[in-house]
């Protein structure tokens, strides 16, 4: 017969009650009951682990059996402590792959709200294009992408919201200060900035302008101080660009549609992990007014 938990933890409150009597009244069961799976546990051992029948002094090795027993009642007692709280989400990991733009203007809110209710989950939190959110997915290093990518077999995949692209530059520039949407032909011979973003815009103006551009900066927080410092400008979604900064102003453009189409890609909800789930759920309530505004 193999040795069981139950064995130890009867061991356990029989050494630590003194009776077996009292190591029933704390295990919940008939002193019978303790007495047999006390000899169960001994016969497996094949030596007494009392001196006496009262149960009240260990032998030798009954005293080193019993540390034994109690460090891994405790372990299992932690092991169990942990399997629960992952299945509950309030332990574990949510991996995140996002866009740079996304990570700045949508995710501080959403990562507030979870870290509420679950302030014991790790948040692995990676910014990079679309492109790589969308193989670090199929390459299962992330649980969770937000990025303009499109659906692959085996992931399900939400729109989240839609928004327009629009130049920006600083309050002080030309082009601000006249107050109009901005045509294509009011961005040449500017210093253009390109950004990963760019690859979305398909308007056939828009080509000679981004391949013009003498720099490209993939990090939204780079670019965007580039253009607050004066640098030059660029193209961005409206989300991407913070209302409240006063030192960039966001201008629509005049002659384009184009807009960034940002979705929510994960696998399906049953397989991935209760914290996964949690931070979906908590991005989903975040996010649900956005769809429709821009």
């Amino acid at each position: 017969m193999a040795i069981k938990i139950e064995m130890l933890r009867c061991f356990c409150a029989v050494v630590q009650q003194g009776s077996l009597n009292e190591a029933a009244n704390q295990l919940g069961r008939t002193p019978s009951a303790v007495s047999m799976m006390l000899k169960q546990f001994e016969e497996h051992v094949g030596a007494a682990l009392f001196e006496t029948a009262r149960k009240s002094r260990l032998t030798p090795l009954g005293g080193m059996i019993y540390g034994e027993a109690r460090r891994e009642i405790e372990h299992f007692g932690r092991t169990v402590e942990a399997i629960e709280g992952l299945s509950r989400a309030e332990a574990g990991q949510v991996r995140l792959a996002v866009t740079p733009s996304v990570a700045t203007a949508i995710l501080p809110a959403v990562i507030r709200h979870f870290r509420r209710d679950h302030p014991k989950v790790r948040i692995d939190m990676r910014d990079m294009d679309s492109a790589s959110v969308q193989r670090e997915l199929e390459s299962e290093r992330a649980d969770i992408g937000l990025a303009s990518i499109a659906a692959a077999p085996g992931f399900e995949r939400k729109l989240l919201f839609s928004d327009p692209f629009g130049v920006v530059c600083t309050p002080g520039d030309a082009l601000a200060a006249r107050g109009d949407a901005v045509g294509w032909d009011d961005l040449a011979g500017r210093d253009f900035i390109a950004n990963g973003l760019c690859r979305l815009i398909e308007d056939a103006a828009f080509a000679p302008i981004l391949d013009g551009a003498l720099m490209s900066v993939p990090n939204t927080a780079s670019l965007l101080a580039l253009v607050r410092g004066g640098v030059g400008l660029t193209l961005l979604p409206r989300r991407a660009v913070p209302r409240d900064d006063e030192g960039l102003a966001f201008l629509p453009l005049a002659e384009s549609e184009a807009r960034r189409h940002l979705y929510l890609v994960s696998q399906p909800r049953r397989l991935l992990p209760p914290a996964a789930r949690a931070f979906l759920r908590v991005l989903e309530t975040e996010t649900a007014d956005l769809r429709d505004a821009a």
